[in-house]
């Protein structure tokens, strides 16, 4: 179990030193730095390592209680709830807890493309913990933008980072945006929020792998959520298993099985959430594209062009996606357009309107440059 760094080229440099002793010397090292450390967690696995590994700093330096803060966003999984609820409960731990309205994209209708969490008049998945944060002082409704902030408002003109579970090995995009230039004096894993605020997020266990997490949570038996084991149960692969919003892009595939898992939350969830029921019932076969590409059609880009009219009614959101399809049509030549026009047509099926699978995509793909090509012809 060996730490390394990552270059443009996903190189692995590989040192003496664990990924579990690395961790923990990074967020040493950030608490000598900085008087305001702060946790982001999930309840997922790389959250409940990055809190544990921050808790033992925390202890050893005197700095306890440890900040903590979750976003609620309404549609999770209870057994979610359930375990933040044992950790915010955690004596080692100051609070917060945010249940404020916010909207999110809602991946599973096209009618409905938004989900205004906690939005008053509605009946909500759940109703509100007693003691979280239920007004929106931090002026803005989305989800990233609300990391930096709160850091504005709960740490103004105070130096603070905030830490999360962001590892390299499960994005292409991670491995560049982590590794590619420094956050913060020599350190590549993180991200700058202000400047001026000397506000940072920082990601200590950016080079672990799978297996790490899963090791270190079991080495250390770490309490974890129990979501994983239902899923394990289920036979999801390790690689596949999200505790992310119900209605994300990339976990509408996860929601037949919420159906199997939490059938009150996934009868809370479909009555409010338009689009739910349907993906539910689709299992997986709606939110990808088709192995084989249907007989009607005589190519892969008709059957684009047919779902994008037909199926993406918003005018606005229409016209996002053509312009985005253009761009990368344009971008790339075989074999990637191959993959290319696959990408497409499952942002159409999952109504990822602001192109997250696209930017997957663009991260392992080189586009090809028409100078080099006419040079090599002329050769």
């Amino acid at each position: 179990m060996g730490t390394f760094g990552l270059c443009k080229a996903e190189m692995k440099i590989y040192l003496s030193q664990n990924v579990f002793d690395a961790a923990l010397d990074r967020i040493r090292w950030l608490f000598d730095e900085f008087p305001n450390v702060l946790v982001n967690i999930s309840g997922g696995k790389d959250s409940t390592v990055v809190l544990n590994l921050a808790l033992k700093v925390a202890e050893e330096t005197e700095r306890l209680p440890l900040n903590v803060m979750f976003i609620d966003q309404e549609a999770e999984w209870q057994t979610v709830i359930d375990h933040i609820r044992i950790i915010m409960a955690d004596p080692r731990v100051k609070p917060y807890w945010l249940q404020v309205p916010i909207k999110i994209f809602n991946a599973t209708s096209t009618i409905e493309p938004w989900l205004y969490c906690w939005e008053e008049g509605k009946e909500w998945i759940r109703e509100k913990e007693p003691s979280s944060i239920h007004m929106n002082k931090y002026g803005t409704d989305r989800f990233k933008m609300l990391f930096g902030k709160f850091m504005e408002v709960e740490f103004p003109h105070q130096k603070a980072c905030h830490l999360g579970g962001v590892r390299c090995d499960e994005s292409p995009s991670r491995w560049i945006g982590l590794t590619g230039a420094a956050t913060y004096k020599d350190a590549t894993w993180g991200s700058i929020d202000s400047k001026t605020q000397q506000h940072f997020a920082f990601y200590p266990i950016y080079d672990w792998g799978l297996g790490d997490v899963w090791k270190a949570i079991h080495d250390n038996s770490w309490s974890y959520c129990p979501i994983y084991d239902y899923m394990y149960r289920c036979g999801v692969p390790l690689k596949n298993m999200r505790v992310s919003n119900l209605h994300h892009e990339t976990a509408v595939v996860n929601l037949y099985r919420l159906q199997e898992i939490e059938f009150e939350t996934w009868n809370k969830t479909a009555r409010r959430i338009s689009g739910i029921n349907t993906a539910g019932i689709l299992r997986d076969i709606g939110a990808r594209c088709p192995d084989d590409l249907p007989t009607m059609f005589d190519n892969w880009w008709e059957y684009r062009d047919y779902l994008l009219e037909k199926l993406i009614t918003n005018q606005k959101q229409k016209e996002k996606l053509k312009c985005d399809f253009d761009k990368y049509d344009n971008k790339y030549a075989e074999p990637a357009q191959n993959d290319l026009v696959v990408t497409e047509i499952n942002c159409i099926l999952t109504n990822d309107y602001h192109g997250t699978q696209l930017g997957n995509f663009a991260t392992c793909h080189v586009p090809y440059d028409k100078n080099r090509i006419k040079t090599t012809m002329n050769e």
